[in-house]
C-alpha cells in the first residue's frame, strides 16, 4: 500500500497554466478581512461547479468570496443530511462537489459516485490536524479512542479505482476535510435556571415538554446513548456501532420519554433548531454551535454546554462526482486548495467551526479571535461573528474552553452503523410513536 513520504501541490495544467499563488496574507477582521489567493482565471472563468451540502457551510458569503478570488462560478444546494446523501448516493451528474460528512462515507462510497482525491494535489495536506490522518489528537485526549465513525477510519482509499476504505493513509482520499465541531446540548439559563453539566438532563422531568432531540437517525442515536448511559440506563459495547438488542433497547427508552411528553419536537435543521430555542419553546436540545451563535446573535443567552461525559463529534469535508474531469476537475482542487488556505477556516471560525488548518485560518484572524475560539481565553473585546453581529462581549470564555479541552474530550463521532437500515427502522417507530 502507497506511504504518504511527502506532500506537494501538483497542478495538471489548465491551458494558459492556472494557478494559485499562495500569499502570504495579513491578519484580517471581520470589518477588514485579508485577501484571499489570488488565480490566473483566464481558463476557468466559464466554469461552473455545482455543489450540494447541508446548510450548515452552503454560505452566500462563501460563495461570492470564492467566486471573487477564484474566477469560476459556483452554485450552492443547501440540502437535509439525508437529503445530501441521497443525491450523493442516486444522482451523480446532478453535482459536482459533494460537500458531506465524514459519517456518511460508509454510505456513499460504496456507491462509486465519488472520485478519490489526489492528495498530492492538496497544497496544505500535511497540515491537516492529525484528528483527519491518524485520529489522534495529543498523549491523553479521549479522542484517541473515541467511537463511532471516525473520520481517519474513513478517510483514505487504497487506490484510484477503490470504493472501500484503506486503514492507514495513502494518496488517495475520500473528502477533503474543512470544518468540524465537537457537540453537545445547548440551553437556555434564563429559562432552566441553573447550569447544565450532564447529557442525562435532556430526559430531565423538570424539562418536560420543553427539551427536544435532533431527527437526523445517525446523529439523534448518537445524542440518546450519550443521554442513556450518563443516568446508567444502558451501556455500549461500542455507542457508534450498535447491536440489534442494543437498538431494540435504547428505542424502547427512547419511546416511553416520547409518550411521557419529554420532547416538545424533533428538529432536522439548523433553522429549526435555532428557531426552537429563541422562541423559547424548548430550553434543552441537541445542538450546534453555529446554531447557539445565531440565537446569540438575536440577543438571547445561549449556553452549549460543556458536559461531564464528554462531546460527541462530526467533520465534514469536499469530495468530487466522478463525473468530473478536465477543466472543472482542475477547478475543483483549485477550489481545495482556496478553502484550506484560511479565508474560509476564519470565517468558520466566527461562529464556532473548527479549520481542518488551524494554522492557516489563523492569518485571517485577529490575535483576539484566535485566543478566544482556539486557546479558550477570555475576549479581550466584544466578539463579531462572520456577519457582524456581537455574540459576546469583552470577558467572555468560549463555552468548554480551547480546541484540547474540546476535541480532545470527544468521545463518539457521528456513525454509519453495520445494522444502519435496522437502526433508521427503530428510529422512525419512535418518531412515530
Amino acid at each position: 500500500m502507497a506511504k504518504i513520504t511527502r506532500r506537494q501541490l501538483l497542478r495538471t495544467g489548465l491551458a494558459a497554466g492556472a494557478m494559485v499563488t499562495a500569499t502570504q496574507c495579513a491578519r484580517g477582521t471581520p470589518n477588514n478581512p485579508a485577501p484571499g489567493p489570488t488565480v490566473n482565471t483566464n481558463q476557468t472563468k466559464d466554469v461552473t461547479l455545482r455543489f450540494i451540502g447541508t446548510g450548515v457551510s452552503q454560505i452566500n458569503e462563501i460563495r461570492q468570496k470564492a467566486e471573487e478570488d477564484l474566477g469560476f462560478k459556483l452554485e450552492m444546494r443547501a440540502l437535509s443530511t439525508e437529503e445530501n446523501n441521497q443525491i450523493a448516493i442516486t444522482q451523480p451528474g446532478q453535482y459536482d462537489v459533494f460537500d458531506g460528512e465524514y459519517f456518511s462515507l460508509p454510505l456513499v462510497v460504496p456507491s462509486g459516485n465519488l472520485q478519490p482525491i489526489d492528495v498530492t494535489r492538496i497544497s496544505a495536506f500535511d497540515k491537516i490536524v492529525p484528528i483527519f490522518t491518524t485520529g489522534e489528537l495529543y498523549n491523553g485526549a479521549k479522542v484517541n479512542s473515541s467511537q463511532g465513525t471516525a473520520p481517519h477510519r474513513v478517510m483514505f482509499l487504497p487506490d484510484q479505482e477503490s470504493t472501500e476504505f484503506a486503514p492507514e493513509p495513502t494518496n488517495w482520499a475520500t473528502l477533503i476535510p474543512f470544518q468540524y465541531n465537537a457537540d453537545t446540548l445547548g440551553y437556555r439559563p434564563d429559562l432552566v435556571g441553573r447550569e447544565i453539566t450532564s447529557w442525562g438532563e435532556l430526559f430531565n422531568e423538570e424539562f418536560r415538554g420543553k427539551t427536544s432531540i435532533l431527527d437526523i437517525p445517525s446523529i439523534g442515536i448518537m445524542d440518546a446513548a450519550m443521554v442513556v448511559e450518563a443516568l446508567g440506563l444502558m451501556t455500549f459495547g461500542d455507542k457508534g456501532n450498535m447491536t440489534r438488542e442494543e437498538l431494540d433497547q435504547i428505542t424502547q427508552i427512547l419511546i416511553e420519554q416520547k409518550r411521557a411528553g419529554q420532547f416538545r419536537a424533533f428538529w432536522k435543521t439548523f433553522d429549526e433548531s435555532v428557531n426552537l430555542m429563541s422562541s423559547g419553546e424548548v430550553v434543552l436540545q441537541s445542538m450546534w454551535s453555529p446554531a447557539v451563535t445565531a440565537v446569540k446573535a438575536q440577543g438571547i443567552e445561549c449556553i452549549y454546554a460543556p458536559l461531564k461525559e464528554g462531546y460527541r463529534a462530526w467533520g465534514g469535508g469536499i469530495g468530487l462526482s466522478k463525473n468530473l474531469s478536465g477543466i472543472e476537475l482542475d477547478a475543483a482542487y483549485e477550489y481545495i486548495n482556496w478553502m484550506l488556505d484560511g479565508w474560509v477556516g476564519a470565517f468558520l471560525g466566527r461562529q464556532g467551526y473548527y479549520s481542518a488548518v488551524p494554522e492557516n485560518a489563523k492569518k485571517f484572524m485577529s490575535q483576539t479571535e484566535w485566543d478566544f475560539w482556539y486557546e479558550g481565553k477570555a475576549a479581550a473585546e466584544d466578539m463579531i461573528d462572520p456577519f457582524g453581529t456581537k455574540l459576546e462581549s469583552a470577558g467572555a470564555v468560549r463555552d468548554g474552553g480551547s480546541f484540547d479541552d474540546r476535541m480532545g474530550n470527544v468521545v463518539v463521532w457521528n456513525s454509519t452503523m453495520d445494522e444502519q437500515t435496522y437502526l433508521v427502522q427503530k428510529w422512525n417507530e419512535f418518531v412515530a410513536a
